[in-house]
């Protein structure tokens, strides 16, 4: 029996960019927090490339990793969905990506927890033998409105340490290897310090350039110790931050109180970035202002990074601590006028 499932539908036509307004930007970070910049930001502009961290080593994306020996392909496959557009195309290869399965029979299925978009991914790398053209392709077929990257194409893996508490107000300081085991380890005591392995893993030639040649770098939100300090960690990577002619901004977290930051303020996760970047200027932050507590002392944190703070709500009006595609676009493209003002001498005094 023959089944007629219609025509393939087309990919939507790229819009007509509008003269003067097509910037190109530069995205890193990783899991849901670059998702989020990534959703706001292919509403202001199609020439963005995510640059993604490589050192997730739990769930779905470590298992592959460990079996097949590739770059762990989840914080890669959410970036990629994050720019598929709102069209019925976009939207449908979005849920294909994110699709999870879950077993329902009396035996397990080898299967479970894995997202079809890193199995998709992974069979790309597979087929074409490099990371980047499976990574183009990938995001071809979805109809991304942009480019995804991996920050290095070796597998990283993030040692920290941690300091717990003991008897006697007492503490002690431990070793953990692995972005999983830090991420649960940070629950029970406070991340003193990250280092990436290996230390000297060369960066993804095609995020250095893009960098290189972006009007505006884009740093978080995100996971502060696993998604954004690996960037600075890696030495290519934080060279070609400091040495660009691009704008950066750094986009705060909804949330200061995380598993990773407990006891943290705003000024505090500023302070973290300066001490493990201390020649990367920032030109900006931008931060809900439900955030911050002392404003005078987060101001002072953002100077000493050479940064302009710009206080803009951007969390979903649900009250739950996400960011809103939308406002976070706004605020996005206030900071980028801003700039742009400045730039062309017609700022308002």
């Amino acid at each position: 029996m023959s089944l007629v499932t219609g025509q393939i539908p087309l990919v939507p036509p790229r819009p007509a960019d509008r003269p003067g307004e097509r910037i190109k930007v530069a995205a890193l970070g990783g899991g849901h927090g670059l998702s989020a910049s990534l959703s706001a930001l292919r509403r202001l502009t199609p020439d963005i490339t995510a640059i993604v961290t490589v050192a997730d080593d739990g769930g779905s994306s470590g298992r592959l990793r460990a079996e097949y020996d590739v770059l762990p392909p989840g914080d890669l496959r959410m970036a990629l969905a994050a720019l598929c557009d709102d069209s019925d195309w976009g939207r449908t290869w979005r849920d294909v990506m994110q699709h999870r399965f879950r077993g329902t029979g009396p035996v397990p299925s080898s299967l479970e927890n894995h997202a079809l978009g890193n199995l998709l991914i992974v069979t790309l790398w597979e087929l074409l033998g490099n990371p980047v053209d499976g990574l183009k392709w990938a995001g071809a077929l979805l109809g991304a409105r942009g480019t995804v990257l991996p920050m290095s194409t070796t597998p990283l893996t993030i040692r920290g340490s941690v300091r717990d508490e003991v008897e006697g107000d007492g503490v002690s300081l431990r070793q953990v290897d692995g972005q999983a085991n830090l991420a649960h380890a940070s629950r029970f005591g406070s991340i003193q310090s990250v280092e990436i392995e290996p230390a000297d893993a060369p960066a993804c030639r095609e995020a250095l350039d893009a960098i290189e040649l972006s009007d505006w770098v884009v740093l978080g939100p995100g996971s502060w110790y696993t998604s954004i300090l690996p960037h600075v960690l890696l030495p290519e990577l934080r060279r070609a931050l400091e040495a660009t002619t691009a704008n950066r901004l750094l986009t705060m977290n909804l949330r200061t109180q995380t598993r990773e930051t407990p006891g943290m303020s705003a000024a505090d996760h500023l302070e973290v970035f300066h001490r493990y970047a201390p020649e990367l200027r920032i030109d900006a932050v931008l931060v809900d202002p439900s955030v911050v507590e002392d404003v005078e002392e987060f101001r002072a944190a953002a100077a000493r990074l050479g940064a302009t703070c710009f206080f803009d709500k951007v969390g979903a009006a649900t009250g739950r601590a996400v960011h809103s595609p939308l406002r976070l676009a706004n605020a996005y493209h206030d900071v980028f006028t801003s700039f742009c003002s400045r730039d062309t001498g017609s700022e308002e005094p």
